[in-house]
C-alpha cells in the first residue's frame, strides 16, 4: 500500500529529527527540521498547506495543516510532554473534514518520540479498516 510507504518515511524523518534535536523545543523547530528531513528522503509536501473544510459538500472554511505530503497525508506535529484523546479526535475530525484516506499526528515533546496513524474510516481507500 502506498499509504504505509509513505507514513514509514515520515515517521523515519521524524525519528530522526527527534534523536538529534530532543524535546523541548516549539512546534516550529521541528516543523522546519522535519521539512529538511523529507526532502532529503524525496518527498513532496506543502508546508502551512492551507486546506478547504467541507460540511455535506459545502465548503465551510479552510484551516492549515502542518504538512500535507505526496498530496495523500496530512500530518499535524505537536510539542507536548504527552498526547491526549483530544488531539487524536482532532486529526481524524479532519481527515474525514478533509476527505483523505490517512493522517499522521507526531508528537516531538515527549522524551520519546510519539506518533499515531489516523485513519478516515468513511474513506473508500480505508474499506479494510472498518468493523464488519
Amino acid at each position: 500500500m502506498r499509504n504505509e510507504e509513505i507514513t514509514y518515511k515520515i515517521i523515519g524523518c521524524a525519528m530522526k529529527v527527534h534523536s538529534t534535536l530532543g524535546n523541548g523545543f516549539q512546534e516550529v523547530i521541528y516543523q522546519r527540521a522535519l521539512a529538511i528531513e523529507m526532502e532529503k528522503q524525496g518527498l513532496s509536501f506543502s508546508r502551512e498547506h492551507e486546506m478547504t473544510i467541507f460540511y455535506e459538500g459545502i465548503n465551510i472554511g479552510t484551516r492549515r495543516v502542518d504538512f500535507f505530503v505526496e498530496s495523500l497525508i496530512m500530518v499535524e506535529l505537536k510539542a507536548l510532554i504527552n498526547l491526549e484523546d483530544i488531539h487524536i479526535t482532532q486529526a481524524m475530525n479532519y481527515c474525514e473534514a478533509y476527505n483523505l484516506p490517512i493522517a499522521l499526528l507526531i508528537n516531538f515533546g515527549a522524551k520519546s518520540l510519539e506518533y499515531k496513524r489516523v485513519y478516515n474510516l468513511h474513506h473508500p481507500d480505508n474499506k479494510d479498516y472498518k468493523k464488519s
